[in-house]
């Protein structure tokens, strides 16, 4: 399968000039099992990155954009009435994809994003007391900015826990950007993209990184950096069960991406931050990512 991750991986990089963490970060997401969010400014590629991963995977893509008047059966789906069967027929929304982009997630209602709590951690929706499995692989990209805060809906620590991870593409080098300018009218569009794997084959894959070893004592170096967070004075807000098993399954996806079958410290301590922080809340002002670079340093590695 090393084949396929390589083609995956080339043909995103087609569409997202530069930016081979942040797709290697993404696939971390989706093969671990996942879900990703992207916190970064407008207009640096995130919707981009969406399509193509669900063009590449040959899957079907559904953007969902967020705004204050959404409504939850917006996302799920709803019931309407059929006069000609003379009953109800479900009219499925948005989340029955394998790649979903809920983009500025955080400007829809706390009420809308609940929406998404229960198919992100049980890849099914009940609307109307029947539950309805989602199609598989099923994946979500969501996005928000970080800098504007007008009519938003900071996202509450249940979602965020929902999340394996979060990343920043981040603006583009200068070379990079340069680039993008004389290649303007050569770029490769979404549209244009080949799938160069199945759906089938992701799932495989997913089976695949779960197999991939994890020695008991980077099992215990990942406890401790996460007891470390529900210790630490600076901290309000540790890292949940859920987070320790999302930062071994990343750890696992990551290892298997850098052809490894098993899994070493160097992958945990380049995931920490982007697995763990999002779900903290520091107390005084401070940064996430400075109090968990700070437990990186302190804790102990095997």
């Amino acid at each position: 399968m090393r084949k396929k991750i390589d083609a995956l991986t080339q043909n995103l990089a087609l569409t997202i000039v530069g930016k081979s963490e942040a797709i290697r970060l993404v696939l971390v997401a989706l093969l671990g099992g996942g879900h990703a969010l992207l916190e970064d400014v407008p207009g640096v590629g995130k919707t981009l990155l969406a399509k193509s991963l669900a063009r590449s995977i040959d899957g079907k893509f559904q953007r969902l954009q967020c705004t204050p008047d959404l409504l939850p059966t917006d996302i799920t789906g709803i019931n309407i009435w059929n006069p000609k069967s003379g009953e109800f027929s479900f009219l499925p929304g948005p989340i029955f994809a394998n790649v979903l982009l809920a983009d500025e997630i955080n400007r829809a209602t706390p009420r809308t994003q609940s929406a998404l709590l229960e198919v992100m951690e049980e890849q099914q929706v009940t609307v109307d007391g029947v539950s309805r499995a989602v199609p598989t692989p099923f994946f979500v990209i969501a996005t928000q900015n970080p800098i504007e805060y007008q009519g938003t809906f900071p996202l509450p620590e249940a979602q965020m826990d929902r999340f394996m991870l979060s990343l920043s593409l981040g603006y583009p080098s200068q070379a990079e950007e340069l680039q993008m300018l004389q290649t303007v009218d050569k770029n490769i569009k979404v549209a244009d993209l080949q799938p160069c794997i199945t759906l089938a084959e992701v799932q495989e894959l997913r089976q695949i990184c779960a197999q991939v070893r994890v020695e008991s004592s980077l099992q215990q170096y990942i406890l401790e950096l996460v007891r470390a967070t529900r210790q630490d004075e600076e901290i309000s807000l540790g890292v949940s069960p859920r987070g320790t098993m999302a930062l071994q399954r990343a750890t696992q996806a990551l290892a298997f991406l850098l052809g490894r079958d098993y899994a070493i410290p160097d992958d945990v301590k380049f995931l920490a931050p982007h697995v763990l922080c999002h779900r903290l809340i520091p107390g005084g002002g401070r940064r996430a990512r400075t109090v968990m670079e700070r437990l990186l340093r302190i804790v102990p590695i095997p």
